[in-house]
């Protein structure tokens, strides 16, 4: 990445920072997939970003390289000062995972059969040695149930008693119990109905206020994104395409295929729903050949695209239209 690449304002801290991140599967074969393709992004410390996409674009690989679940095929992930290549051994892992959790997409595959909701919170207290005594844990695990909506009553209840908004909060509750810094939500709203979502984020969001916990907050509904984002950047083919604030991207989107996004996401008013016209992306304009080089470049403030430098202007340009049509609105 070059120097346009995205960087913190003012005085926020950083508690993750990724640089030019790659992840290929299958390297020099015929099946090769670069899942993460020269990915770049900085998270500061007590904000959610969010990160959206289609299905393949590469966001849950990019989580999940990040807390060392897949291996980096290249590049650097500096979590808390440290490069997480950098972390070996039992203690020190067990560290680097008490400070960073996941949440992950599937409520039930996600948690054993087999043991009940007690244990499943409960062992997570007990590997990490936060409680030493039997007592100490049931304590522990009840308050985490409590928290995150789970009666006590049901904590010797296994995992297929239950819902999957019910599975996903025991989920929340194993991550949280550890009291991390930073969690991973990795579309853990997809398999959950539409009132189930809004219980789960109004819940990490009220989470992130008493705890002041940082997000990666993965998922493809834009709008439930935008509700919980801070900054949001867009994915596509392993690759970050457009970065902003939250309501800049939606109210200024400049790349391509974000306004394609966009324009697919659906709308609560009916009226407005039924006037909608979908906007197709044509992905062959933005395959650069070898000798363009393409990058992120910063078109307005903390306002980052990938593009190629012939294509730099006509989106400075975009950008200084969107924000006049803007400040004429606002006026």
């Amino acid at each position: 990445m070059s120097e346009a690449m995205p960087q913190a304002a003012g005085k926020k801290e950083a508690i993750l920072t990724v640089r030019n991140l790659h992840k290929i599967f299958n390297s020099r074969k015929k099946s090769e997939v670069r899942a993460v393709d020269d990915v770049s992004f900085t998270i500061y410390k007590g904000e959610t970003f969010g990160l959206v996409g289609e299905s393949g674009s590469g966001k849950s690989t990019t989580g999940r390289t990040l807390i060392k679940l897949e291996d980096i095929t290249d590049g650097r992930v500096i979590y808390k000062g440290e490069d997480i290549t950098d972390i070996h051994g039992r203690n020190e892992m067990l560290k680097f995972r008490k400070s960073m959790q996941m949440i992950f997409q599937d409520p039930f595959a996600s948690l054993n059969p087999r043991i009940p909701v007690k244990k499943i919170i409960g062992d997570a207290l007990r590997v990490h040695g936060i409680c030493s005594t039997d007592e100490e844990v049931n304590r522990q695990v009840y308050e985490m149930m409590d928290i995150v909506g789970i009666n006590r009553s049901y904590a010797n209840r296994y995992p297929t008693e239950f819902s999957g908004g019910q599975c996903q909060r025991i989920g929340i509750a194993r991550a949280l119990c550890v009291k991390p810094d930073f969690i991973i939500a990795d579309e853990c709203l997809s398999a959950l109905d539409v009132s189930i979502q809004a219980q789960i984020v109004n819940l990490l969001i009220q989470l992130r206020q008493e705890r002041e916990m940082t997000y990666l907050f993965i998922a493809h509904d834009l709008a439930m994104v935008k509700y919980i984002s801070d900054r949001i950047g867009v994915m596509k083919d392993g690759k970050i395409l457009e970065l902003a604030e939250a309501d800049e991207l939606y109210n200024c989107p400049l790349h391509p295929y974000t306004i394609s996004l966009l324009s697919a996401s659906p709308l609560t008013d009916l009226q407005q729903e039924r006037k909608r016209r979908r906007i197709d992306y044509d992905s062959s304009i933005h395959r650069y050949p070898k000798e363009i080089k393409a990058d992120m470049y910063e078109i307005g403030p903390e306002h980052f695209i990938y593009c190629s430098e012939e294509e730099l202007p006509m989106y400075k340009q975009k950008y200084a239209e969107q924000l006049g049509k803007k400040k004429e609105t606002n006026s």
